[in-house]
């Protein structure tokens, strides 16, 4: 079973980004409240727990399976928190079920209309499945080439440990060539997307183009001394930021 925080009366589910793992999110674990919140932070097939588990690696299974696991844990309706990647599949999730969604968080979320890339840009990312010097670019990059090549180097080591390399692979084309917005556009379910100041890609420009215009109930937050990766960057100011939308939405 994936990781617990919390026993609270809202259940949100945490959805990993492509270089993450369920266990990913652990630097964010000490500054979330467990009184209200019951946090569950599954693995994608061929991530974390779960690399050794066959699968399709698309949008769409991993929301399927996103669904059984809350009919598991007895969530009838929850609240959605997506990084990267992730925030692609908690929109699927929407899509598919929407009477069952609460509310959405996307930190540095990948749009429903998925990531444009050019042809150097692409060579770069579907490069990163077998070469590690390409992952480490990419992490440097998305974090405005800032931060202490130890924390990047380490970045690396958790995505190479947590995925397996051809789910790694699968998914990168899942998220990056998705393009379902039609099917969540104009939802009003509440949302709010959570971005890095940092982040050349999937900043407050792009959530202004995609997620704002899909959802007509999205706040948009912009964080100081962050890039791609808040949670390891800022996951104080992170957890009040998610936080402070979920616990409006319990009122």
């Amino acid at each position: 079973m994936p990781e617990e925080i919390g026993a609270g009366q809202h259940p949100v589910i945490a959805l990993h980004g492509w270089f993450g793992s369920g266990a990913a999110w652990r630097p964010l674990h000490p500054h979330l409240d467990g009184s209200r919140f019951r946090y569950v932070f599954p693995d994608y097939r061929g991530y974390g727990e779960r690399i050794d588990e066959p699968g399709a690696h698309t949008l769409e299974e991993a929301a399927q399976d996103v669904l059984a696991l809350a009919d598991e844990l007895g969530f009838d309706r929850f609240s959605l928190i997506g990084h990267s990647m992730g925030g692609a599949v908690m929109q699927r999730v929407l899509a598919d079920a929407p009477q069952r969604v609460r509310a959405m968080v996307g930190i540095s979320p990948v749009p429903a209309s998925g990531v444009p890339f050019d042809d150097q840009g692409w060579a770069l990312f579907t490069g990163a499945v077998e070469e590690t010097g390409n992952r480490r670019a990419i992490i440097d990059l998305t974090t405005g080439n800032r931060l202490t090549g130890v924390w990047l180097d380490a970045t690396v080591r958790h995505s190479l440990e947590h995925s397996d390399r051809q789910a790694f692979g699968d998914y990168l084309v899942a998220w990056a060539k998705a393009d379902f917005h039609a099917e969540v556009q104009d939802n009003p379910v509440p949302v709010k997307v959570i971005v890095g100041e940092h982040d050349p890609a999937l900043g407050a420009a792009t959530m202004q183009a995609t997620f704002q215009q899909h959802y007509p109930n999205c706040a948009l937050d912009t964080l100081s001394n962050a890039g791609h990766y808040a949670i390891d960057e800022t996951p104080v100011a992170l957890a009040t930021s998610i936080e402070q939308f979920l616990a409006a939405i319990d009122t």
